[in-house]
């Protein structure tokens, strides 16, 4: 089993986590299990989901992929062994970060999912209308009653998470505990602000996108077309800066006889502040590199190898 990392006192994770922004859509129910099923016998335990997956979907409103995991959580014995983290905002019906909307949603995503407590709540995204103090007292607030152990925030700015934690700092709120940006190979912005931040502060950094919409899982090469949602989001890295990065995944890949999703998901776990990236699979097939960077650990050569190719 992989060793865990440690989020916030009593929340230990996998160094990755199963995103499942796609239950729901292009991974229906008993697919979706199977999944689930496939990450926890490989040894991870950390589910990341959201409220609003995925009401993009044909016929979707939103929360399918929640409903999806309480059907499979139901009756199992290891609920006390998995890490969920679920948001708030951007459902349909509990759009913002409004204290009575977000009261709304959490007891909305409890019963989706059929938990009594949340692991970690994240503040899906930033909230311009409603004033922060309010947003930031009534998460911490769910603390308090028990239906949440810990918060974080995701697709904020790094100053609006200082501004997060001054207010938390300054009237003694529940602190966030973890920070979930975009970051990848091919998308290194946060190492400006946000991965510093996180750093000094403590907040354990869970990125999404770690594979940049499967381009680097090396099947994108714009030589023919992929059937996938996403081949249009990958091709926008088909620049000659992505495809530098993508030679140097698949040359380290090759040299361990690994996939190159797992390597370029191994080089992020090894980022210093980094606890564990996210990534989704929507067929069982596609689990097996996820599950094998897990037990990935580069050396400094093949680290400097891939850090001197996705310097922007």
């Amino acid at each position: 089993m992989p060793a865990k990392r440690t989020i916030a006192p009593g929340i230990a994770v996998s160094p990755l986590a199963l995103g499942t922004n796609v239950f729901g859509w292009t991974a229906d129910a008993e697919t979706s299990h199977a999944i689930l099923d496939g990450y926890v016998e490989g040894g991870g335990n950390f589910l990341d989901t959201a409220d609003s997956y995925s009401f993009w979907g044909e016929g979707n409103s939103g929360g399918e992929s929640e409903t999806i995991i309480g059907k499979w959580l139901a009756g199992r014995s290891d609920r006390d062994d998995l890490v969920i983290a679920t948001k708030v905002s951007h459902h349909p019906q509990f759009a913002g970060l409004a204290p009575s909307t977000i009261r709304k949603a959490v007891d909305a995503s409890l019963g989706r999912l059929g938990i009594d407590v949340i692991d970690i709540y994240y503040a899906h995204f930033d909230d311009v209308d409603t004033p922060l103090v309010e947003s930031i007292a009534t998460m911490s607030e769910l603390i308090d009653q028990g239906k949440v152990r810990s918060i974080g925030v995701s697709n904020y700015t790094a100053d609006r998470i200082e501004e997060w934690l001054r207010i938390t700092d300054r009237e003694g709120f529940h602190a966030p505990v973890a920070v979930e940006p975009l970051y990848n190979l091919v998308e290194r912005g946060i190492e400006a602000d946000i991965l510093p931040l996180a750093r000094a502060r403590g907040l354990a950094v869970v990125p999404f996108y770690s594979l940049a919409h499967g381009f680097l899982t090396g099947k994108y090469t714009g030589d023919e077309e992929i059937d996938s949602p996403r081949a249009s989001d990958a091709a926008q890295y088909l620049t000659p800066q992505g495809r530098k990065v993508l030679d140097a995944v698949r040359h380290v890949a090759e040299a361990r006889s690994a996939q190159p999703a797992s390597i370029a998901l191994a080089w992020l776990a090894a980022q210093e502040g980094v606890v564990a990236p996210i990534a989704s699979a929507r067929t069982t097939a596609q689990l097996g590199p996820l599950l094998e960077s897990m037990h990935l650990e580069l050396d400094e050569a093949e680290l400097r190898l891939l850090d001197d190719a996705s310097q922007p």
